[in-house]
């Protein structure tokens, strides 16, 4: 898994033209802030944002799609990746990898598809090193007593799993400023509108910045 384009261009001295790359989208949040529910929302209407689906060694849980869910490896295979530098992002999260093909991402990004992400702060802060320009969008709840009504509401983890959950959460948001955009997602269909209208207000301008409709 190695990025033979990117070195190829690293040797020729050239840089991707900005007008021509794909935008990264990366959303960041907290367990139950529902930003796997809000992305799902945007590729729903944004159908020409290609998704990145992240490799894990975990085993597939019932009703889970190898390359539609995840992409199901071997330990041995994700941590030959790791020397290989072919993870954009990764961690090792309860004894099982999780990471993000470089390939892939500096692959479709320089044949100018954007891309959309579902990752936590710490991935994202390892996504934005190697890809710098990456646009990154953090999810808040509407409040932390919602946020523990949306966790309990699950019904699938004890009330000690909660409050680590909750904890984690607390920390997250107190970083959030890493991100360049927030959004509070207190109903799925504004927030859902509110983050198209972000995305194309990148993809309008592809300089790295929203441009305004009428630049």
């Amino acid at each position: 898994m190695v990025d033979l384009q990117n070195r190829s261009d690293r040797k020729r001295g050239r840089r991707p033209d900005a007008a021509s790359t794909g935008c990264l989208f990366i959303v960041s949040a907290p367990s139950g802030a529902g930003k796997s529910t809000l992305c799902n929302a945007v590729r729903l209407q944004l159908k020409d944002l290609a998704y990145s689906v992240s490799y894990t060694t975990r085993a597939p849980r019932r009703g889970e799609k190898n390359g539609v869910d995840y992409h199901f490896i071997s330990r041995q295979d994700f941590r030959e990746g790791i020397v290989n530098g072919s993870w954009a992002e990764w961690a090792e999260v309860h004894g099982n990898y999780y990471g993000s093909s470089a390939v892939w991402i500096g692959q479709t990004l320089r044949q100018g598809t954007d891309i959309l992400m579902d990752i936590d702060l710490q991935g994202a802060r390892q996504m934005v090193r190697r890809f710098p320009r990456a646009v990154t969008i953090f999810i808040l709840p509407p409040s932390m007593d919602e946020l523990a009504r949306r966790l309990t509401g699950r019904g699938t983890e004890s009330p000690e799993t909660i409050a680590l959950r909750l904890a984690n959460a607390r920390e997250e948001i107190a970083q959030r400023g890493f991100c360049r955009h927030e959004l509070v997602n207190d109903d799925l269909n504004r927030t859902t509108r509110e983050l198209i209208a972000l995305i194309e207000s990148y993809r309008k301008g592809r300089s790295g910045r929203p441009r305004p409709d009428n630049a």
